[in-house]
């Protein structure tokens, strides 16, 4: 069976791109007779609040855009991200880090080093040294990519890619203020969730790269992956909490149905001042 999934973060209000995402990954689920999970990923106690998760799944019971099952929270799993870190670290692919941002910013002074898709890479300053203090792990992806080799991964828009995880560098997977990174809790979730497709915008493309590496180095299975455009605002940026981009529930106060909207949205409809950024 077909799964997809759709992975909020409760640091905010959900907006009308987050309303596109969930409805590409419900589409995508129904049109096959699919699975359509809704999970929360809340792991960063510094962001995530409690009344934000409670608005998510109102936003989507008022687009209609109803999930399958139980809601997956990543709080709850936050034992399986460290049995699955304790298995890379006995497999010797990571290392502790105490670089702060600021030591960072400092180093990159005095050594320039390439930039990826996430900006400056991180110019593995901690490698081979020993500390006591709070630290977070980084996967020493050279290492992996020696221990796995070439790996590839499928598009259903882009086609067959070939990944390139070093653009990234040696990325953190456990951080010193958090459980597991975004990269390591993502990707676990989505195969403990049976997520046959992953589905979700074009500005996480790279990211698969990262993803894939995990799973190989983990014995996870590879999920079709479709990355679908994004929405923008009248400046042309992908439409964002930070930019404090209009909620849903601004929508619902307005008095418009969510229902419609989404109909809206599948014809290709958009709000005033939303535009398309791509396919």
């Amino acid at each position: 069976m077909k799964a997809t999934r759709f992975a909020p973060s409760p640091n905010g209000r959900l907006h009308i791109g987050h309303a596109y995402a969930a409805l590409c990954a419900h589409d995508f689920a129904r049109s096959f007779g699919g699975h359509f999970q809704l999970r929360i990923e809340d792991i960063d106690g510094t962001r995530s609040r409690p009344e934000h998760i409670a608005a998510i799944i109102e936003d989507m019971d008022w687009l209609g855009l109803h999930h399958d099952g139980e809601v997956v929270f990543q709080s709850q799993r936050v034992n399986h991200y460290a049995a699955a870190l304790e298995k890379l670290r006995d497999m010797g692919l990571l290392y502790r880090c105490w670089c702060t941002r600021s030591e960072i910013a400092g180093a990159l002074k005095s050594k320039p080093v390439r930039h990826g898709p996430d900006g400056p890479v991180y110019p593995g300053t901690c490698r081979g040294v020993e500390r006591d203090s709070p630290h977070c792990w980084r996967l020493d992806m050279a290492a992996a990519m020696e221990r796995i080799g070439p790996v590839t991964w499928t598009d259903l828009q882009a086609g067959l890619q070939h990944a390139d995880p070093q653009l990234f560098g040696d990325v953190v997977l456990w951080r010193k203020d958090a459980p597991a990174s975004y990269h390591l809790a993502a990707t676990l979730d989505d195969a403990a969730g049976g997520i046959s497709h992953v589905v979700r915008g074009k500005d996480l493309f790279a990211y698969t790269s990262v993803h894939r590496v995990l799973q190989e180095l983990l014995g996870l299975p590879e999920p079709v992956y479709w990355h679908h455009g994004l929405l923008l605002d009248t400046k042309g940026d992908k439409l964002a909490k930070s930019r404090l981009s209009e909620p849903l529930a601004a929508y619902r106060e307005r008095g418009i149905d969510g229902a419609e909207l989404i109909e809206q949205l599948r014809r290709g409809e958009l709000p005033l001042g939303i535009s398309n950024g791509s396919a």
